[in-house]
């Protein structure tokens, strides 16, 4: 590290306090050591301040929307503050509607189920499955892989420039790539969409947790992120955008909640009036801690300040992508190169090594923690590693022996709560197990693989 680099390194903020920052785990060369949590692009960890200010609410949790009690009466107004809260964070538009969903998953499920009848939906092939896989009711226009920003704008634009002009579409875009961390030209797709009478929504998983996301400024129409993402505990996410779709479509779940009111018919039936607010598509008991834990995560990033957590994951980020530079063996991959944008997921492979081998050995004898396979973007990681990105494969590591090439890469993800040591760490032990090899012998089961013993 130069001596500017590290004089730059010093006025960064601390990393913010998550849990499992003190977790020991033990190693199979023996001995123990605090885990590296580097695997932030699937769960990050939670917070201390989200999972201190849920256990001081656990004594007060009481049913929503349904109690005349205090207790009921103080939950419904926290979990009604917390879509505030988060509207807030997200700078939504008066009008938009913030449903509380249980993943990006769900909430990208959610909106193919309100889309209008023959609504066409265009979709690059570098989506996450939970941006890709939704649309099956609609007519579907699947988007090659682009190799620039600007030639993704271009191939939107080429693409909805041929679709009929009088019906209703959408573009699902994702915000950061959670293969690569590359930004994409979100702004530049919603403009090239709305030119052509499309909606879009933005699959912010991997952004919000990593750069502000503001619907008016990106003029999407919906934006959609997991709380296991946000820092959040697991079980909770948003859909947040336009109502109109979501007020005119049957409710997601039809149950309690959903219905404002219901009537036998004397022919024995059943009418249903649905309500037309956020609650249409939050049928059932809400999940209120996890949308709690979510509204605590954005005033948690929020006052800690976007511009000082990017200063410091751009910081890692470096630190990493230097690092990886000097392993001749070691190739990162990328859509748009290596100048592009990124937040801090990274996903590389070394020659002659098994993915799974390799991230087993990062595990066991280092005690980073790391994610190999297809990361549930199997055209995008096929594309990249120079595969037919239309041949089948599993969402995780193939049945191939250590030292037996496999087509999968290694992930590795950090963010607000990574200290430089789990990154110094990181870079070392890529090194060592490329010039020295693994210390340990390793096997495969059940299509893992895993030391020997």
């Amino acid at each position: 590290m130069s001596v500017s680099t590290a004089a730059a390194a010093q006025t960064l903020c601390a990393p913010l306090p998550v849990l499992g920052s003190e977790v020991i785990v033990p190693l199979v060369t023996g001995g123990e050591v605090g885990y590296a949590a580097l695997d932030y692009a699937a769960s990050a960890p939670a917070l201390q301040r989200v999972w201190d200010d849920v256990a001081a609410y656990a004594p007060y949790y009481g049913s929503v929307h349904r109690g005349a009690g205090y207790l009921s009466q103080l939950s419904t107004d926290l979990f009604e503050n917390a879509r505030r809260t988060v509207a807030e964070f997200l700078d939504c538009r008066a009008d938009d509607q913030l449903v509380f969903t249980r993943s990006t998953t769900d909430s990208l499920n959610l909106l193919a189920a309100a889309l209008p009848a023959d609504c066409q939906v265009f979709v690059f092939e570098t989506e996450h499955h939970a941006s890709l896989l939704p649309w099956k009711d609609a007519r579907v226009t699947y988007l090659d892989a682009p190799r620039t920003p600007r030639q993704a704008v271009a191939t939107l634009e080429s693409a909805l420039a041929g679709r009929d002009p009088h019906g209703p579409a959408l573009v699902c875009v994702t915000g950061a790539s959670n293969v690569t961390g590359e930004l994409w030209p979100v702004r530049e797709l919603a403009a090239a969409g709305h030119a052509h009478g499309a909606r879009i929504v933005l699959d912010a998983a991997q952004l919000a947790p990593h750069h502000p996301v503001s619907v008016r400024d990106l003029d999407v129409d919906w934006v959609a992120f997991s709380g296991h993402k946000l820092y959040a505990p697991f079980g909770s996410g948003v859909l947040a955008g336009r109502a109109d779709w979501l007020r005119a479509a049957e409710p997601y779940l039809a149950g309690g909640g959903a219905s404002r009111k219901v009537t036998r018919r004397q022919d024995g039936g059943v009418d249903v009036e649905w309500h037309e607010s956020a609650a249409r598509h939050e049928a059932g008991s809400p999940n209120v801690i996890g949308a709690y834990s979510i509204a605590s995560a954005c005033k948690a990033l929020t006052e800690a300040g976007f511009d000082t957590l990017v200063a410091r994951e751009q910081h890692l980020v470096e630190k990493v992508r230097t690092g990886l530079a000097d392993v001749p063996e070691v190739r990162i991959l990328s859509l748009f190169g290596d100048d592009a944008p990124r937040v801090g997921v990274i996903s590389f492979v070394v020659d002659g090594w098994n993915s799974s081998h390799f991230a087993a050995a990062l595990s066991a004898e280092y005690g980073i923690g790391v994610r190999d396979g297809l990361f549930c973007a199997h055209p995008l990681v096929r594309t990249l590693l120079g595969s037919d990105p239309r041949s089948q494969g599993e969402c995780g590591a193939p049945e191939a022996a250590p030292g037996e090439k496999s087509l999968n890469a290694i992930r590795v993800s950090f963010g607000a709560g990574t200290p430089d040591e789990h990154v110094d760490r990181f870079v070392t032990a890529v090194r060592e197990l490329v010039t020295e090899g693994a210390t340990w012998t390793y096997r495969t089961e059940d299509g893992r693989c895993v030391p020997a013993v």
